[in-house]
């Protein structure tokens, strides 16, 4: 039989992150030869597991969407499964107003089915406000509008204020006003176009969940930190015969007769099909020369960088913080942390690992707030330290510290964000065996990046020459 038919496809994958390693480890499962090259000496991307006095913890992403299924699949694929665990608390404050709040419950993204769970969050003119809701003429979002731009028209400024702009930071460390609401948000999105009034629409995605009757945690980690799930995947994609370089920056991409030429800093690398996974920046350098179309559209992708400050202290000397999952903190309050995890309450193996340690971070920079960074790490120490002593009456020194920076670390999702992805994919589509994938695209989340990653190797396969010399392999 002839071998030019019956070999199998040789793919690399560009970008050791979660989504690159994703996309190989579902390459190889469907018979692809697959190389994995990592400019970097450390794959995961964003997904980093590190240690602080001694006890595991995660210095990038800790936790993942549970009800979406790809995240915990791909755990459990590469043999993590008995390590997920669930949040051990989901109690979670903002600190508003001059006070710790609890989160309001029965919220989407931070609107409101019942205004009165708001009392204490926001004034009584934004609580009147909020009711004026189901009086209001229908917002029209056409094609895409702002989250903040849509929700402030429907119940108020103070509402995006004081919920939506911290719930949204958490995920995009954007600006809520300038965030797709059809990317960011579609339930809400979907709500706007069929509904008159936000706060019907919000009852109604309720409504629909429950029908579902969702059970569980909405949220799930790893027993060690999510930051050792690249590890695993990387493990089980060299165990499928998959071959991963670090320390591999790719400089060049060109389509040859056969397939493409990939150009290292040290070699040329032949393949039928690439998937770049790489950030936004970096994929239109690499498309330049064969897609140029493409390639301008990626390069006006833009990314939030952030501060991530790791504390460990003494257990004894915070035995009076009260039990929570940590707290959020409105950018219009003008403090410096946007956030805090309180890790030893969040997660049951960072208290059984870390002893008598106490483990919490904060987070720190947004898109268009990012002078953080050049600050010293003492002095990154310092802002949260006398933040979180006004939020919580925190005193005590850490016995530790790491200040993690994430240069670039969030593509943003400005209106009209999915037009663009559209435009993206319709021009990579054109090149025969090329795709792309990562959290540029179709969401920041890890089981977001895990099904682009997924999308883009199915095509990939599904392409007429290497879907000919995968079934012909698969037959022998």
């Amino acid at each position: 039989m002839d071998n030019a038919v019956t070999r199998a496809p040789h793919i690399v994958v560009v970008g050791g992150g979660i989504s690159g390693l994703a996309a190989a480890h579902r390459l190889l499962g469907a018979g692809a030869r697959v190389t994995v090259l990592e400019g970097s000496a450390v794959l995961g991307g964003k997904l980093l597991a590190g240690e602080i006095a001694g006890a595991p913890v995660d210095l990038g992403a800790e936790s993942m969407l549970a009800r979406r299924p790809e995240g915990v699949d791909l755990a459990r694929a590469v043999g993590l499964g008995d390590r997920l665990q669930a949040p051990a608390t989901a109690a979670a404050s903002i600190w508003t107003r001059g006070a710790l709040r609890p989160m309001p419950k029965g919220h989407v993204m931070g609107v409101p089915a019942q205004p009165g769970t708001l009392h204490g969050i926001l004034s009584a003119e934004g609580l009147a406000r909020v009711e004026q809701d189901r009086e209001l003429a229908p917002t029209e979002v056409g094609e895409d509008i702002g989250v903040g731009e849509f929700v402030a028209k429907r119940v108020g400024r103070e509402v995006v204020d004081r919920l939506v702009e911290p719930l949204l930071g958490g995920v995009y460390a954007g600006d809520a006003y300038k965030i797709s609401l059809r990317a960011a948000v579609p339930q809400l999105f979907e709500a706007a176009r069929t509904h008159d009034s936000l706060l019907d629409g919000v009852q109604d995605i309720q409504a629909k969940a429950a029908a579902r009757q969702q059970t569980g945690a909405v949220f799930a980690g790893l027993d060690g930190g999510l930051g050792t799930l690249p590890g695993a995947v990387a493990d089980a994609v060299r165990a499928q015969g998959g071959e991963i370089r670090t320390e591999t920056p790719v400089l060049g991409l060109t389509r040859t007769a056969d397939g493409w030429r990939i150009r290292t800093d040290t070699e040329f690398v032949e393949a039928d099909g690439v998937i770049l996974s790489t950030p936004a920046w970096s994929a239109s350098a690499l498309l330049a020369a064969e897609s140029p179309v493409a390639a301008a559209e990626l390069s006006e992708v833009e990314y939030a960088s952030m501060v991530l400050v790791t504390l460990a202290f003494r257990r004894a000397d915070l035995a009076g913080l009260e039990e929570r999952s940590g707290f959020l903190v409105p950018p219009v309050d003008g403090r410096t942390i946007k956030a805090s995890t309180f890790s030893s309450y969040k997660w049951q193996w960072v208290k059984e690992r870390g002893s008598d340690l106490f483990v919490l971070r904060t987070s720190i920079g947004r898109y268009g707030e990012e002078q953080h960074l050049d600050w010293d790490d003492p002095d990154l120490v310092d802002v949260s330290l006398g933040d979180l002593g006004e939020a919580v009456g925190l005193a005590a020194r850490p016995v530790a510290t790491e200040v993690t920076r994430w240069i670039g670390g969030l593509p943003q999702y400005p209106v009209g964000h999915l037009a663009k992805v559209a435009r993206i994919r319709a021009e990579v589509a054109k090149l025969p065996g090329l795709r792309v994938c990562g959290a540029a695209y179709d969401g920041v989340g890890i089981p977001a990046c895990i099904a682009s990653a997924r999308r883009a190797a199915d095509e990939i396969i599904a392409t007429s020459t290497l879907a000919q010399n995968t079934q012909s392999d698969a037959g022998q």
